[in-house]
């Protein structure tokens, strides 16, 4: 009898294990697959994959947009002002996080950015982490970081301090 009971434990734990895994390859997927609507410029598909209640966070502190929004700019960037977009060295993480504010499903996506933009506006490469909360099978939040002022000096910006002189 006692070899059976850890017999039903082993077998239920490696179950609880096989779920977890596959759940946590399912929403990678997801995000692959939001990476390359985003790399085919498909604002359409990018829409999809949103839930309804989506936020976008960031790049820079304060910065939070919804879904509408979220596809109404990609859209218009779409037509305005990227002529391509690729992932390259682009790694996926999946994570759980059982408690606190941010719990939930999250893949995070550690990736090097080469943009160009249309018009001759020039090219950029940048590096970027998101990372995407998926809930019922759509991405429920991202938090974006990148360097804006790095994506800026590429593209022919100049910084200068107000107070400094030379």
């Amino acid at each position: 009898m006692k070899n059976l009971i850890i017999l039903a434990i082993l077998v239920i734990s490696l179950a609880a294990c096989s779920n977890t895994d596959k759940k946590q390859a399912e929403n990678i997927e997801l995000v692959k697959s939001y990476v390359q609507a985003v790399e085919n410029l498909d604002y359409n598909a990018m829409d999809n994959i949103l839930d309804v209640n989506y936020i976008g966070i960031g790049p820079s502190y304060g910065d939070s947009i919804g879904k509408l929004e979220a596809v109404a700019n990609w859209k218009w960037n779409v037509e305005n002002l990227y002529e391509k977009i690729h992932y390259n060295r682009s790694r996926f993480v999946a994570a759980t996080i059982k408690d606190g504010d941010n719990q939930g499903e999250w893949v995070g996506n550690w990736a090097e950015l080469a943009i160009d933009f249309k018009d001759s506006i020039g090219s950029v490469t940048i590096w970027t982490s998101t990372n995407y909360l998926i809930e019922n099978g759509k991405i429920k939040r991202s938090i974006t970081f990148y360097n804006e002022a790095d994506v800026l000096k590429q593209l022919g910006m100049v910084f200068v301090y107000p107070g400094f002189h030379e």
